[in-house]
């Protein structure tokens, strides 16, 4: 249940002297000799102190905690069955895995449809979401599904304009959304404007929605990385102090001139810039939603991360009053552009304890009469077996799940990829399936059919999204399939197993030597 290594980690490029034999502990090597030159992360941070408290090399990683909890989705397993067949004729010519149907409407008036149940978490204002945004917008709207512009775009955007306090114009912003916009087909998946207490203030969501056409706007609460605001690195002077004047917290204070002088001189070479915290009321939060509402947003979403149970209940609570469209709840340990690591993996709730909780809260609210808002779960969800998992784990309140380093993984991959074809430097693992862009994607030459001559405007970034979709798309249609299940509605509790006692204990999801026991019985003693 602990950090492989407490006191070195790849994150923060640091490392045991005495890598074979570390105390458990304290993670310190268990001879710290005098005359070491600090590589674990204690030494390191006697000389480069809080940049330490990052995972490192910032802006061009994404990053999630390495601490192994007593239970997840690999403690379930997916039930399979012989007997019939549900959404689809039990009828072996007809229920087939191609036919599975995994389209999914979410919303109050079920207005977003999703070709896959899985929306692309928030990508804000750090370099590696910017780096990348190509291929998540444009992969996302290919393959049908939505994704979200997370916090800090416009202030961090140094070309942002502003009237009275608030945002008017926004090049970065504009490019994020017109992205997807310009790729979306038939109405399906949406972009999502994320805000947190410095883009409220900035009126952030007023102008996507009034200036950018968007439909949908997200709240933010936190996510499952960190309990603090968001947070970036900045490597330019004039940048930080830019940024300190719009209302952000810069760490060291860039209009100090003795951290001027230092930053000159090369002490260090990054300011980092801090979001503040949100505080939450029932009645602001009710509020906040009714304004954006009629500003036009169509569709409101919170996003919420991995406090106290507590906290999970008011925002369950919260979004049930307010009617909101969508609730992402985000377990301890998620992936993310920066947050501080020892933070990441010593904080929050973990996924199947927050899920579970999140199940049996929004149960007692139904049992109740009250209006539960479309549910996404999310916390290191890559593959078509933890989807499945997941869905069931809160049937049949769950309907989407939130992805965010499976699919910035899949577009950096396609990106990097394409500039190795453009260089003719194709790497030996990848040239064995040829050197062309129609040769390596293997769903290159279904997107060249449908699209034509704008295929060639399709960033490989985009193509390595939209195939890492499809084959998940393939995978949970042969899951479902395999539990006779041909429609998303028909996912339940009853579909999974637990593979120990404790995690049936906290999920209420049967034990696998206790299921079905009782009509194994009966079949036996009919």
């Amino acid at each position: 249940m602990s950090l492989t290594r407490l006191n070195a980690s790849a994150a923060t490029l640091t490392k045991n002297r005495t890598e074979d034999s570390v105390t458990p502990v304290s993670g310190m090597c268990a001879t710290c000799i005098d005359g070491c030159i600090g590589m674990c992360e204690i030494g390191k941070s006697a000389y480069r102190g809080s940049e330490v408290i990052y995972p490192q090399p910032f802006g061009i990683i994404t990053t999630a905690g390495e601490k192994v909890y007593p239970v997840d989705l690999s403690h379930f397993n997916i039930m399979g069955t012989v007997m019939g067949a549900k959404g689809i004729p039990a009828d072996s010519d007809q229920a087939i895995f191609t036919n599975v149907n995994l389209e999914r409407k979410i919303g109050r008036d079920k207005g977003i449809r999703l070709k896959l149940p899985i929306v692309i978490g928030a990508m804000g204002s750090t370099m590696v979401a910017k780096n990348n945004w190509e291929g998540l917008a444009i992969g996302a709207a290919l393959s049908g599904i939505s994704l979200s512009v997370g916090e800090n775009v416009c202030g961090m955007d140094p070309e942002s304009e502003f009237k009275a306090g608030k945002v008017v114009k926004s090049e970065d912003m504009e490019f994020r959304v017109k992205t997807f916009q310009d790729w979306q087909e038939d109405g399906y998946g949406t972009i999502a404007v994320q805000a947190n207490v410095e883009d409220t203030k900035l009126g952030v969501q007023e102008y996507a929605i009034t200036r950018l056409g968007v439909e949908a706007v997200e709240l933010k609460w936190g996510q499952g990385a960190k309990d603090i605001g968001g947070e970036v690195k900045i490597k330019d002077l004039a940048r930080a102090q830019l940024l300190k004047k719009r209302g952000y917290i810069v760490l060291p204070d860039p209009e100090n001139p003795a951290v001027i002088e230092a930053y000159k001189a090369g002490t260090f070479k990054e300011f980092e810039r801090h979001s503040r915290v949100g505080m939450v009321t029932l009645e602001d939060f009710v509020n906040r939603v009714e304004e954006l509402r009629k500003v036009g947003a169509k569709y409101v979403f919170l996003k919420t991360g991995a406090y106290r149970p507590a906290d999970l209940a008011r925002a369950l609570k919260f979004s049930s009053e307010a009617k909101i469209d969508l609730l992402t709840v985000d377990a301890a340990g998620g992936g993310t552009g920066m947050s501080p690591w020892r933070m990441m993996n010593e904080w929050g709730v973990p996924g199947v304890e927050l899920w579970s909780l999140l199940y049996h809260y929004a149960d007692t609210l139904a049992q109740q009469g009250k209006y539960i808002p479309d549910l996404a779960i999310a916390g290191g969800i890559t593959f078509e077996d933890q989807i499945f998992k997941g869905l069931a784990l809160g049937a049949p309140y769950f309907k989407a799940v939130a992805m965010s380093r499976g699919p910035m993984a899949a577009a950096m991959v396609g990106k990097n990829i394409g500039k190795r074809i453009k260089e003719g430097m194709v790497p030996v693992y990848v040239e064995r399936f040829g050197d062309t862009v129609e040769e390596i994607f293997v769903t290159a030459t279904e997107l060249k059919e449908k699209y034509g001559k704008d295929f060639d405007r399709i960033p490989p970034g985009a193509i390595g999204l939209y195939t890492y979709m499809e084959r998940i798309k393939q995978g949970l249609r042969q899951m479902m399939a395999g539990a006779r299940i041909f429609s998303l509605d028909y996912i339940s509790r009853n579909d999974i197993a637990s593979l120990t006692r404790g995690a049936a204990e906290i999920s209420g999801i049967p034990y696998i030597m206790d299921l079905d026991a009782e009509e194994a019985e009966q079949i036996l003693s009919s």
